[in-house]
C-alpha cells in the first residue's frame, strides 16, 4: 500500500483534544509507516531478533502494535501475542508455555518479566519500546534516522509459521494458536471479498488486534480512545465523535461495546451516515441489538461475522436477513423431539425469540461447514464422527484456508480439537498435516482443500437453506435425564424480560443428571438487594418461561449483580464459573421459595 497510496493516512492516533474540541490525531501515511516499519527491523536486527525467533509483543494499540508486528513478519520473526487482560496467572502460563526469546515491550512489561523472572526464564534479548505513540522517539514528521534503505522481506513460505496467537480462554485454559503465513493471506482476502471493503475506507477497530487487517486492505487505522484491557469502560461519546470527525466508515466491536454507543446515539438522536458497515463478534448478536445498531446506519449495514481465534471468517449475516427473512422451511428438530418443532414462516428473529438458537449466518467463500454428533473424546479423522443432517443440533466443525492447524505446545488439546482429513498418500497425522499443496484433495473450484477440520467447541445446526445456527458453546451444554439444553436455546427467551440485562443457563449436578437453572443479572442491582422486587422478577421469569416448552422445565433461578465475563470482548459469559457461584448461593424456585443449591444435592 505504500506503493499504491503513499501519501494516503495509514493509521491516526489520538493524542488529546484541539482548542474547539476536536480530537488531535498524530497521523503517519502508508509511506511513513512504511518507513516506521523499516526502522523497527533496523532497531529489532540490531539488538539480535532473528528470523524464526518467537517475540512476546507488550506494546500499546495503534501505530506500536502495528509497527512492531509487521516489522517482525518482514524479519521473519515470530510474534507470541496474548490477551493481558486474562488475569495474571493465566498470563504468566501462556508465556512460560510460548517459550520467547525476546521480549518487545514497554518499560512496565520489561519490569513485570523481572518480577515473574520464572514464566519468563527463557528470554534473551530484550527490546525496550517507547511509551509514546511512535517507536521513532519523535514527532510524527521526523522519520527514523535509523534506517534510510527500505528492509529487505524475509523469503517465508505460506506454511512457515507466522504467529502465535492466544485464545481468550473464555471455557477453558487459554491455548496458543499457530498460524502460517498463508493463513494470513487467507484471512486478509477473505475479509475483504465477504464485505466488500476498498482501499481507501476508514476503520475504527475496537479490538486492537483487527487493526492489523488495515494495512494489507488499504484502510485508514483511527485508533480508538478506549483501554483494550477494559473496554466495557469506554466513553460511547468519544467513539461517536471519531466516527463522525474522521468519516469512519468501518468498525469491528463486541455487541456489549455497541450496545453502549448505539443507546448512548439514539438518546442523542445521532446517525451515522458515513458508516458502510459495522461487524459486530465475540458473543451472538441479539436480534434487538442489530435493530438499533442498523437504526443508526442510513448508508451501510451491521453485520456478524462468526468465528474464533483458531479461524476466522466462517460464517456471517447481515442486520436485514435478521430482521427481515421469513423461513418456509420444516423445523430443525433438537435431539430431544419432545422440545417441539419449528413453526412454519418463522422469521429470523421470531426464531430466536423462540429458543430456536442464533443464526450466523451462511458460510463465507472457501469454507466448508459440516455438523458432527456430540462427543467429547478426540476424533482422529473425519471418518471417526456421525455427520448429522440439516436440522440436528451437533458439533461444528470447519474447514478452509483460514483454519489453523494446532495449538502450540499442546498436542492433546490440538488431537482434541482438529480432525486431519483422509488423504490419498497413507500419511500419518503429523504428516499430513504437512502436505504439500500437490498433496491435498481438490475442492469443486479447483483449489486445494485444508488439510484439516477445526472442531469449534460450539453446538449448532444447519437449516434448509444453509444457513449455520449457533446454539451455544459444547462445554456449556445441560444434561439432564430425559434431554439436553443450550445456552441459546433458553437465554433469549428469558432474555426478553424489560428488567433483565443478560441471563445464563447453567447445570447443577453431573452430566446426564442436571438440574437446569437460569442465572440472572436485573438491568438494576436493587433488585438482586431487596426482597420485594426479587420476588417480583422471579414471579414474572416464571410466567415467561413457562411460554415455551425448553424453559418451562427450568424452575430454579439465580440473581446475580454482575455476570463475570471474558476482558477481550466484554461479553462472554463464564458460565462454567457462574455454575460453580451457584453452588454457594441461594436460588429461587420459580414457582415456590428460595432455596441453596446444596440442598438441592440432598
Amino acid at each position: 500500500m505504500a506503493e499504491r497510496q503513499p501519501d494516503h493516512p495509514a493509521v491516526k492516533i489520538p493524542r488529546g483534544r484541539t482548542r474547539d474540541g476536536r480530537i488531535d490525531y498524530l497521523t503517519l501515511s502508508f509511506h511513513e509507516l512504511d518507513a516506521e516499519v523499516d526502522a523497527w527491523v533496523a532497531h529489532l536486527a540490531a539488538k539480535g531478533v532473528q528470523r524464526g525467533d518467537r517475540v512476546l509483543v507488550m506494546v500499546r494499540q495503534g501505530l506500536p502494535l502495528i509497527a512492531a508486528a509487521f516489522a517482525l513478519f518482514k524479519l521473519g520473526a515470530v510474534p507470541v501475542i496474548i490477551d493481558p487482560g486474562m488475569g495474571r496467572e493465566s498470563f504468566l502460563a501462556c508465556v512460560a508455555r510460548s517459550r520467547p526469546r525476546v521480549l518487545l515491550g514497554i518499560p512496565l512489561a520489561q519490569i513485570f518479566s523481572h518480577v515473574f523472572r520464572t514464566a519468563f526464564s527463557t528470554i534473551e534479548v530484550r527490546v525496550w519500546v517507547s511509551g509514546s505513540a511512535t517507536a521513532r522517539r519523535g514527532s510524527g514528521s521526523q522519520l527514523s534516522t535509523l534506517n534510510s534503505q527500505p528492509a529487505a522481506l524475509a523469503a517465508t513460505a505460506a506454511t512457515d509459521l507466522a504467529a502465535i496467537l492466544f485464545t481468550s480462554g473464555s471455557t477453558g485454559a487459554p491455548k496458543g494458536v499457530c498460524y502460517e503465513h498463508g493463513m494470513f493471506d487467507a484471512q486478509v482476502r477473505l475479509v475483504r471479498d465477504t464485505y466488500g471493503i476498498q482501499p481507501g475506507e476508514v476503520d475504527l477497530p475496537m479490538l486492537p488486534i483487527f487493526a492489523l487487517f488495515n494495512p494489507a486492505l488499504g484502510m485508514t487505522t483511527i485508533v480508538p480512545e478506549i483501554d483494550p484491557s477494559r473496554p466495557a469502560t469506554v466513553d460511547p461519546a468519544k467513539i461517536l465523535q471519531a466516527i463522525q470527525q474522521e468519516n469512519v466508515t468501518n468498525s469491528f466491536g463486541s455487541p456489549t461495546l455497541w450496545r453502549k454507543i448505539a443507546a448512548h446515539a439514539k438518546a442523542a438522536g445521532t446517525t451515522l451516515p458515513t458508516m458502510r458497515r459495522v461487524l459486530m463478534a465475540g458473543a451472538p448478536v441479539p436480534p434487538a441489538l442489530f435493530a438499533d445498531v442498523q437504526s443508526l446506519l442510513p448508508n451501510g449495514t451491521a453485520h456478524s461475522p462468526y468465528g474464533a481465534t483458531e479461524s476466522l471468517p466462517i460464517a456471517s449475516i447481515a442486520a436485514r436477513e435478521v430482521l427481515g427473512e421469513k423461513i418456509s422451511s420444516p423445523a430443525p428438530m433438537a435431539p430431544d423431539a419432545t422440545l417441539g418443532t419449528w413453526p412454519l414462516a418463522l422469521g429470523t428473529s421470531a426464531a430466536t425469540a423462540a429458543g430456536h438458537g442464533t443464526c450466523v449466518g451462511r458460510p463465507v467463500r472457501e469454507i466448508e461447514i459440516k455438523i458432527i454428533a456430540l462427543t467429547d473424546a478426540p476424533l482422529a479423522t473425519l471418518a471417526d464422527a456421525r455427520e448429522l443432517p440439516s436440522g440436528e443440533i451437533g458439533e461444528i466443525v470447519v474447514r478452509g484456508p483460514v483454519v489453523t492447524k494446532l495449538y502450540d505446545a499442546l498436542p492433546e488439546a490440538t488431537a482434541l480439537a482438529k480432525i486431519q482429513t483422509p488423504n490419498p498418500k497413507g500419511l500419518n497425522q503429523d504428516d499430513a498435516a504437512n502436505l504439500e499443496l500437490g498433496d491435498l484433495e481438490l475442492g469443486a473450484s479447483g483449489a486445494p482443500r485444508a488439510p484439516v477440520w477445526h472442531r469449534m467447541g460450539d453446538a449448532g445446526y444447519l437449516d434448509a437453506h444453509g444457513r449455520l445456527w449457533f446454539v451455544g458453546r459444547k462445554a456449556e451444554r445441560v444434561e439432564m435425564r430425559d434431554g439436553v439444553l443450550f445456552p441459546d436455546q433458553v437465554e433469549p427467551i428469558f432474555n426478553q424480560h424489560p428488567d433483565v440485562r443478560r441471563t445464563a443457563l447453567i447445570g447443577l449436578g453431573e452430566r446426564g443428571h442436571q438440574r437446569p437453572a437460569i442465572v440472572v443479572e436485573p438491568i438494576s442491582r436493587d433488585v438482586v438487594a431487596t426482597p420485594s422486587l426479587r420476588r417480583k422478577l422471579v414471579r414474572e421469569l416464571r410466567t415467561l418461561g413457562a411460554s415455551h416448552v425448553r424453559t418451562d422445565r427450568i424452575r430454579l433461578a439465580f440473581l446475580h449483580p454482575s455476570f463475570p465475563v471474558d476482558v477481550r470482548h466484554n461479553a462472554k459469559i463464564h458460565r462454567l464459573a457462574l455454575t460453580k457461584w451457584a453452588e454457594n448461593h441461594t436460588g429461587y424456585e420459580l414457582d415456590k421459595r428460595e432455596v441453596s443449591a446444596s440442598a438441592l444435592k440432598r
